[in-house]
């Protein structure tokens, strides 16, 4: 495969670790927003430099949105799903509904929409 492929540089940026996870985490969120403290609570075990890593490549790559409000102490910034993001969520969800149809030590979901996912 040609390191120019459309497929070969999609894959290599969307399976970094943690991205699917903090698109899922902001897909959760109310209007698809989220705080950068509410996802780091969220993803106990990312480190806030992985997740400023992160955000800074979905922001780049146009999946989601950076908002800063700095009329507050400290400065707010909220995360939201673009159109681009929310389009991703519907490949994540397919992954989901593979992974459970075909992969035999998968635990199952009970839920059906990640949005109402709580883990």
């Amino acid at each position: 495969m040609q390191e120019i492929c459309t497929v070969n540089m999609t894959v290599k940026y969307l399976t970094r670790k943690w991205t699917f996870l903090i698109i899922l985490e902001l897909y959760k969120g109310d209007k698809y927003t989220r705080r950068f403290s509410e996802l780091k609570d969220a993803l106990e075990e990312i480190t806030p430099k992985i997740l400023s890593e992160r955000l800074k490549e979905l922001e780049e790559e146009g999946i989601i949105l950076k908002k800063v409000d700095a009329t507050s102490f400290p400065v707010r910034c909220d995360y939201t799903l673009t159109e681009s993001g929310l389009d991703l969520v519907e490949i994540i969800r397919g992954i989901k509904k593979w992974a459970l149809k075909w992969k035999i030590d998968n635990i199952p979901c009970g839920e059906q929409d990640c949005k109402n996912c709580v883990l």
